[in-house]
């Protein structure tokens, strides 16, 4: 058949013509394009172009189509007036999944109207494997937490192998094969001056000789007396502890320089020694004048064993001493904003518990976790920033008696008890069996305990 001439514009210039000047301009563009990683084109005339260009191809327009045959190219398609099959491609067109919004919104219709049960089963299947996929995310999340405590450990412990005895940690992989797994590892902190008040807390509530390794075995549950070695190591001060520990087989020893200002030295290595010799769920550390009633204890961190991240104790937010010279003083207090402000939200210093997860962020970080004057307020600022649950629990300060045997009395009894005022029991030497007779769980309490 034919092909009709192309007629002339007004103007005299063919419209042949202007379709390859307009032609030729498309595919200047393309070869820009190209070189600059950018498509600008005017559509109107490519396809005004087109049309004209094609016109003596394609008979019906009606069914010139544009469609998507490749991630780079569009077919044009029509009925053909030659003998030969037409099928005309211009690459380097858009990718289609960058058409705009209104192209790609009909085509969805398109399909979803031409393809409704297939693409419901398809929908079903996306959801099925987001399932899927949030299962193994889970599991894996588990596992990395996993293989951190336990590069944690490791860190801790070749961090303190050198100066540490070998009761207090081992290094590689043999160490953390030995780990036991426990419950919970309670860490007294106490000083060379008080062997009284340790011999009060053996006296009461804390377990000792047999039924010490009993609670370990049975109940997964470590207790011991914290505490560092002298300025002059190896001399009387640290012969007096060999010499009580070999007797009582219920001390944690730390490569630490004893001293009052060094309470939040001595609180981060502890949690770091801790976390190196048990793989604990929780980690607890206890002043040495406070009573402690251990399945209350025990029957408190059992209600958050599932939870990740969490930092229990009684919370306060007392106010930033900025006065040189008065107990507790703050020398960075202006860290903390105007003078008469705050501290963020902490547990108090007298007892509180942190979870595996965060007892080993200490371990890991130890070496660059800022130090306050103050320990219970450098713990909390450890935890500041990061996804941690506060737990307030007033179980674990009650005062003591009449306080804490009311409570008993009505069967709830405390966790733990101290004298606010005394940042402790006061004369606790003197009171600890007072206050275990009117305020203590019973002796047999913790063995009728489930976890």
């Amino acid at each position: 058949m034919g092909i009709s001439r192309l007629q002339k514009s007004s103007n005299g210039v063919s419209t042949r013509w202007v379709s390859l000047l307009c032609i030729a301009s498309f595919f200047l563009g393309v070869l820009v394009v190209n070189r600059i990683g950018k498509f600008i084109v005017n559509f109107d005339c490519y396809f005004m172009s087109l049309r004209a260009f094609l016109g003596i191809h394609v008979k019906d327009w009606d069914f010139l189509l544009l469609w998507p045959s490749g991630s780079t190219e569009f077919q044009v398609i029509g009925e053909v007036v030659e003998t030969v099959p037409f099928l005309f491609w211009f690459w380097d067109i858009p990718d289609p999944g960058q058409m705009d919004d209104e192209v790609s919104s009909v085509m969805k219709d398109q399909l979803t109207t031409e393809h409704p049960t297939e693409n419901a089963v398809q929908a079903g299947d996306i959801l099925s494997q987001v399932s899927q996929t949030h299962d193994v995310i889970m599991a894996l999340d588990k596992t990395i937490s996993s293989i951190e405590v336990q590069l944690a450990s490791a860190r801790a412990a070749k961090s303190d192998n050198e100066n540490v005895p070998p009761m207090v940690t081992k290094s590689g992989s043999e160490h953390l094969m030995e780990r036991p797994k426990v419950f919970f590892v309670m860490g007294i902190i106490t000083a060379f001056s008080s062997r009284k008040r340790r011999d009060s807390i053996r006296d009461t509530w804390m377990p000792k000789g047999e039924e010490l390794k009993k609670m370990e075995t049975e109940k997964g549950i470590i207790i011991r007396f914290v505490i560092g070695h002298s300025s002059s190591p190896g001399g009387i001060l640290d012969h007096a502890i060999e010499a009580e520990d070999e007797q009582n087989k219920d001390f944690l020893r730390l490569n630490h320089v004893e001293g009052y200002h060094e309470l939040s030295s001595k609180t981060q290595i502890y949690f770091s020694t801790a976390v190196a010799m048990w793989d604990a769920d929780f980690y607890i550390k206890v002043d040495d004048d406070v009573h402690i009633n251990l399945g209350m204890v025990g029957s408190t961190l059992a209600r958050h064993r599932s939870k990740p991240r969490v930092y229990i104790g009684c919370m306060k937010s007392g106010p930033v001493l900025a006065q040189k010279g008065v107990k507790y003083h703050e020398p960075e207090y202006w860290k903390f904003g105007e003078e008469g402000n705050k501290y963020f939200r902490h547990a108090t210093g007298q007892i509180y518990a942190i979870s595996k997860d965060l007892a080993t962020y200490i371990s890991v970080n130890r070496h660059i976790l800022h130090k306050y004057a103050n320990e219970d307020v450098s713990l909390g600022s450890w935890f500041i920033g990061l996804d941690v649950e506060h737990i307030d629990d007033r179980s674990l300060c009650c005062g003591t008696a009449p306080d804490c045997e009311w409570k008993a009395q009505a069967g709830n009894p405390c966790a733990a008890s101290f004298d606010w005022s005394c940042s402790g029991i006061c004369k606790s030497v003197e009171r600890m069996e007072e206050v275990h007779q009117r305020c203590g769980e019973g002796d047999e309490a913790i063995w009728h305990t489930s976890f």
